[in-house]
């Protein structure tokens, strides 16, 4: 049996986030990782900088978080590696060696599975010098600023998440031929609007961009655009944390509290790549 060592740590922002301060995650040992984990838990997100991981060292650090995700896109992933997807415009023996401006809009990972990823990690392997930040907004933060008539109005709404319309319809990487496979894996879900954390019961305004087509029961336009609305609300500057990244990063993101967005830079100047991993997660409730 393990006891968690609770590391040192800084604030993100006020009430949001952590810097783990003093941990070298691929020679920690489990109760040191663990104490990792409580805060992750705690404070909606975690970064540890200066790591040099190996792709066994990602694995061994993820596993004590939860059962690592198997990715949808399997040919983005790492070689031998089905957990450990490449986010990258590096293009090797005039082939990709993975997926180039993905994740761009506000959104939290898998929405459109029944039980989307619990949490998300990404560790920087090259960044550029200037672009691609990583932005995650604190969803409870945002739920708790809403006046208690608004939270009255919104707490029982569910909205309705398709893999199929998010793939048809993205910005980037946009994929009309879908495979047939692929869609019976992935049916529509209805998931609702405000998510309770099961942590500590904390709730968290929990609305998303890209997958969902509509707001259960509310006819479109108007079903979108409170969706609009509440991802503006969401993502304002007070509830946003920027992470600027340095390569040997490790950051994680509760997907069950948190909304994030990549941002842009310039790839016909800068090499990215970054190893993303996912925990798998539960039912929303």
């Amino acid at each position: 049996m393990t006891t968690a060592v609770l590391p040192k740590i800084r604030e993100l922002k006020p009430g949001f986030g952590a810097e783990v301060l003093g941990v070298d995650v691929a020679h920690a040992d489990n109760d040191t990782i663990d104490g990792v984990v409580a805060t992750f838990h705690k404070h909606g997100a975690v970064v540890l900088r200066d790591q040099k991981m190996t792709p066994p060292d990602l694995l061994r650090f993820i596993s004590r978080f939860g059962e690592p995700e198997i990715h949808t896109l399997v040919e983005n992933c790492l070689p031998g590696f089905p957990n450990i997807y490449v986010l990258s415009n590096r293009i090797v023996d005039g082939k990709p060696i993975g997926a180039h401006n993905d994740g761009i809009g506000w959104h939290t990972d898998m929405s459109y599975q029944a039980e989307p990823v619990m949490m998300t990690m990404l560790y920087a392997v090259e960044v550029p010098a200037e672009g691609s930040d990583t932005l995650l907004a604190d969803c409870v933060a945002a739920w708790n600023a809403l006046p208690p008539e608004r939270q009255a109005q919104l707490r029982n709404l569910k909205l309705h998440h398709s893999w199929e319309h998010f793939m048809r319809t993205r910005e980037y990487n946009r994929q009309e031929d879908l495979d047939p496979k692929l869609l019976a894996q992935n049916p529509d879900v209805i998931h609702p609007l405000v998510r309770e954390h099961p942590a500590d019961g904390r709730l968290a305004l929990w609305p998303s961009t890209g997958t969902v087509k509509e707001v259960v029961g509310m006819p479109n336009p108007q079903g979108l655009e409170l969706l609009d609305e509440l991802i503006d609300f969401v993502t304002q500057d007070q509830f946003v944390y920027r992470h600027k990244w340095r390569a040997g990063d490790l950051l994680m993101w509760d997907n069950r509290c948190t909304l994030h967005t990549g941002t842009l830079y310039d790839d016909k100047k800068y090499i990215r790549e970054m190893h993303r991993l996912w925990v798998k997660g539960d039912r929303p409730y």
